[in-house]
């Protein structure tokens, strides 16, 4: 990747650290990467320039192939990430609107569309299209003091980065309607029995125990990781049928790797596997 300190690890020669533009920054973790938004004086709301650093950093990820597992946090102590930025928006003419829309979806769409396991790391505030980045990665790490919720009719808009779609997968076509009509805030307790988020730790925990995660997520085959990732989201809402093919297709696709050779091997040999990525 791009400019940053040396790093010592798993691959010689690495750069520990790169910044997208004034806002977002990647680090490494041997083999997990750190998507950080990092926009503190503004609770990290999504301005056109950060969408567009979220956008070309998930592209920067999504092509390289030493990255198995993702990690999205926040520098802010009290938000994950207020949404768009609506002083911003208030700015625009309606031209200029329909010009930015484009690149706002660029910024969520390049975290849905990230090919290895991604997980977000959730505190305090995460709100419309803070919560919509948050939903877009496949598991979401939330601490005690998260409070999430998608608020934009209360604004006379609609969730535009995915949350119409995204979190009705999550929890139920009723239940999806009652949190986008009502645009209520959804405390960290309740949004773990909801099934908001999937994973509650002590309040300040959340990063560490989601690079945790992405850490025995990324020690299996990154081949196999990326697989099945695919067959999980392209299956999902098919009839059974179809399903299973998309599953078939994923299953050849790995088949015959040189992940599966190793991984076979190194079961046999009761040995740790040293995965070619291919």
């Amino acid at each position: 990747m791009g400019s940053g300190e040396e790093r010592s690890g798993e691959r010689s020669g690495e750069r520990s650290e790169e910044r997208f533009g004034e806002f977002v920054v990647v680090r490494r973790h041997g083999y997990v990467a750190e998507l950080v938004l990092d926009r503190p004086k503004a609770m990290n709301a999504v301005s056109s320039a950060m969408a567009r650093s979220i956008g070309g950093a998930c592209a920067a990820l999504a092509a390289d192939r030493d990255v198995r597992a993702v990690v999205l946090t926040s520098t802010h102590e009290r938000a994950f990430c207020v949404g768009a930025d609506l002083k911003e928006r208030n700015s625009m003419t309606d031209a200029e609107l329909v010009r930015q829309r484009p690149v706002a979806r660029g910024a969520y769409t390049g975290v849905l569309e990230l090919p290895m396991p991604t997980v977000a790391a959730v505190h305090g505030f995460a709100l419309g299209g803070g919560f919509e980045l948050a939903l877009s990665c496949d598991l979401i790490v939330a601490d005690g003091t998260a409070v999430v919720g998608l608020p934009e009719v209360s604004v006379g808009v609609i969730p535009g980065g995915g949350g119409t779609q995204l979190l009705p997968r999550r929890v139920g076509a009723a239940r999806a309607a009652e949190l986008v009509f009502t645009a209520r805030r959804v405390a960290a307790g309740e949004a773990r029995e909801l099934g908001l988020v999937d994973v509650l730790v002590e309040d300040g925990r959340a990063r560490e125990e989601a690079l945790a995660l992405a850490s025995r997520i990324a020690a299996n085959s990154p081949v196999g990781l990326r697989a099945a990732k695919r067959a999980l989201r392209v299956g999902f809402g098919l009839d059974l049928r179809a399903g299973l093919e998309v599953e078939d297709a994923a299953w050849r696709s790995v088949a015959f790797s040189g992940d599966r050779a190793e991984g076979v091997a190194a079961f046999a040999e009761k040995r740790a596997p040293v995965w070619p990525g291919e």
